[in-house]
């Protein structure tokens, strides 16, 4: 059993988020979480709750989802300062320190890129990554956000990011 608390969802709040808190808890019991004091439980084994099962293209669409939930996910854009090697991680990664402007700030991220990303091409590019996510352990790094991409036709991450220069921490809508 999965244990999904808003908490974790978004462990800091804006005015506008607490005020569709409501609307995101009534998703959580649409899509069949069961609520026990404040932490929500899917009765769902975890693997079915993942996010990335599979990255297939021809796999149905997910449930439908209110507008408000989606909402609380604050996906921003960022230019990458810096890049390192994490030899150390299970499966080839980068990490990242990228530039979310003067709200957000430099955050850092484990993104399994190689395949198509070097320090070389990385460093002044801006991507998409989800900034209210709780940071993640990865090994001995601590990853801040999730950065965002798509699967190429061998699985492999190909990096989400606008096709013109916007102002870094612009807010995807």
């Amino acid at each position: 059993m999965m244990v999904v608390t808003a908490q974790a969802l978004a462990p800091t709040y804006s005015q506008q988020q607490l005020g569709l808190l409501a609307d995101v808890e009534s998703d959580f019991a649409s899509a069949g979480l069961v609520r026990l004091d404040a932490v929500w439980y899917s009765p769902l084994p975890k693997r079915e709750m993942a996010m990335h099962v599979t990255r297939a293209a021809d796999e149905p669409v997910a449930p439908t989802i209110a507008f408000d939930a989606f909402l609380a996910v604050d996906i921003r854009v960022g230019t990458v300062v810096a890049v390192e090697p994490f030899p150390e991680a299970r499966k080839p990664a980068l990490k990242l320190t990228i530039d979310f402007g003067p709200v957000v700030g430099h955050k850092r991220s484990s993104a399994q890129i190689v395949k198509h990303y070097d320090a070389g091409t990385l460093v002044g590019r801006q991507i998409a990554a989800v900034v209210n996510f709780p940071p993640r352990q990865i090994g001995k790094f601590m990853s801040e956000v999730l950065t965002l991409g798509f699967p190429d036709v061998d699985g492999e991450v190909v990096l989400f990011a606008p096709d013109q220069r916007v102002p870094d921490g612009g807010r995807l809508f």
